[in-house]
């Protein structure tokens, strides 16, 4: 049904609103961000850029777009190692439209898989607010550290499965050096590396340096997960591309010799108890 004039100037009344946002005005013919004009938005500023204006409400610094564009960049992908990326195939072998295998990619992502990022960040966050100064932040680091360990708990944000020294963190604190965009909570997650390192020989993971800096940028660490999947979103549409147009539709992931049956074997109905009757 064809929206009226009169109907369209409801919508757009502001004396009795329903619904508020201060991120996007939308009128007809002008769309405005955060205060800025789109058309001036569009080739005027990065896509990095654009995400930090759109979260954290301001244009961000030119260091500090570019931290986070690395920061972005650090996401994008992991080959088919991660569960997400293979839902995403198997998803799209079965013939799925992409959109479809998007979202269960995205739907795939939890508590262990994309989740350390937003815990990292909650920790971090909580350390340093709970400090005077930044010359206790060594202090919190051991007393972190020590809270972990002896509750036989992992430190989100560092080690991995694959990397014992993974390539990306020790990167990005080296761009967040160049940068000038270490603050005290990626002096936090540093010192934090150093006790692990000393105690367990573990070191800091993408999660942990990206916490770190993020936390710094200003980002609270609820938008933590999200800030992930902006990044990998490009790796998950190319598993989908080439899943289309490189592998047979349907394929198999493993052959049905490597499925083990451990259930039960030859059960007789007959032999069970009398199945009494649903009640009426």
């Amino acid at each position: 049904m064809a929206i009226g004039k009169e109907s369209l100037e409801n919508v757009f009344r502001v004396g009795s609103p329903r619904w508020r946002t201060s991120i996007t005005r939308v009128e007809p013919n002008r769309i405005v961000t955060r205060g800025y004009s789109q058309e001036d938005l569009i080739g005027g500023v990065s896509f990095s850029e654009m995400v930090y204006l759109l979260i954290r409400g301001e244009l961000p610094p030119q260091n500090v777009a570019r931290m986070l564009e690395a920061v972005l960049v650090s996401f994008c992908d992991h080959g088919v190692t991660p569960p997400s990326t293979q839902a995403a195939r198997m998803i799209a072998s079965a013939g799925s439209p992409v959109h479809a295998c998007i979202a269960g990619g995205l739907l795939a992502f939890g508590k262990n898989h994309a989740g350390a990022i937003e815990r990292s960040m909650k920790l971090f966050q909580e350390t340093v607010s709970s400090c005077d100064s930044e010359d206790e932040i060594p202090d919190a680091a051991v007393r972190l550290v020590d809270d972990h360990l002896q509750a036989n708990r992992r430190v989100p944000g560092f080690g991995h499965r694959y990397h014992n020294a993974d390539p990306r963190a020790v990167r990005l604190l080296e761009l967040a050096e160049d940068y000038d965009c270490v603050g005290p909570h990626t002096a936090l997650a540093m010192e934090v590396q150093e006790i692990l390192l000393k105690r367990k020989g573990v070191r800091m993971n993408v999660d942990g340096a990206n916490a770190g800096i993020l936390s710094d940028m200003g980002f609270d660490w609820r938008t933590g997960a999200g800030l992930f999947m902006i990044g990998r979103l490009p790796g998950l549409i190319s598993h989908v591309y080439e899943e289309k147009v490189r592998e047979p539709a349907f394929r198999k992931f493993f052959e049905i010799e490597e499925i083990h049956y451990d259930g039960e074997e030859e059960r007789d109905l007959s032999a069970g108890a009398d199945l009494e009757p649903m009640p009426e």
